[in-house]
């Protein structure tokens, strides 16, 4: 073991180790030791959530998807591999570990991963020199969140997106859907079994 590590306090070290063992998994776990309430789970979603979750996508058309609380990109790349060539993907994260560990792992001159609130939305697409999202996805655990920020967000979720798009939400409980009922014109609802925790699809839609 090297000094700087043997130096390190022990939780550092443990965190250290996990990610050089786990890669991905590792930061996504130490992102959940250091904000649980923002994460919500320690175990990215699988395979068939992120499938079904995207289905309703209408990529031809989508110039802006954004993604709230996106870990260590779980939907990041399937939705690079789904988007046109000049289209945009922005991710925000209050966890700056995540949005390192995203820079430095994705290379794409469609992606940018920025460090702030859900909350601030608007503005953040705003200074990318955006109008309108086409859908915004988000896995944020509303049930977990502070007071009025979940409101907030829905509220702040609906304007930021144009009409004839949709806010794309994944729960383990239902109170998303609470929030998103105030403001979205239809709400569709799934469900994903083949996940760790199985979890509550929603696609709210803005009218046009």
């Amino acid at each position: 073991m090297s000094n700087t590590i043997a130096n390190m306090p022990v939780i550092s070290r443990i965190k250290a180790r996990l990610a050089r063992i786990f890669g991905a998994w590792g930061v996504f776990f130490k992102g959940f030791l250091k904000h649980p309430v923002m994460v919500g789970s320690i175990i990215p979603s699988s395979d068939i959530t992120v499938k079904k979750m995207l289905e309703p996508v209408n990529w031809d058309e989508c110039n802006l998807f954004v993604e709230y609380g996106p870990g260590v990109g779980t939907f990041c790349r399937p939705v690079l591999e789904r988007m046109k060539p000049d289209a945009a993907l922005v991710v925000i994260d209050l966890n700056p570990d995540f949005i390192e560990y995203l820079g430095n792992t994705i290379h794409d001159s469609r992606f940018f991963p920025i460090h702030g609130s859900a909350a601030d939305v608007q503005q953040i697409i705003s200074d990318l020199g955006h109008e309108k999202a086409d859908y915004i996805l988000s896995g944020l655990p509303f049930s977990t969140l502070p007071d009025n920020l979940g409101p907030k967000i829905a509220q702040e979720t609906y304007d930021a997106i144009k009409p004839g798009g949709a806010f794309l939400v994944y729960q383990f409980v239902k109170k998303a859907r609470d929030y998103m009922a105030v403001h979205f014109d239809r709400i569709d609802n799934g469900f994903s079994l083949w996940n760790i925790l199985p979890c509550h699809l929603f696609w709210g839609w803005k009218s046009k």
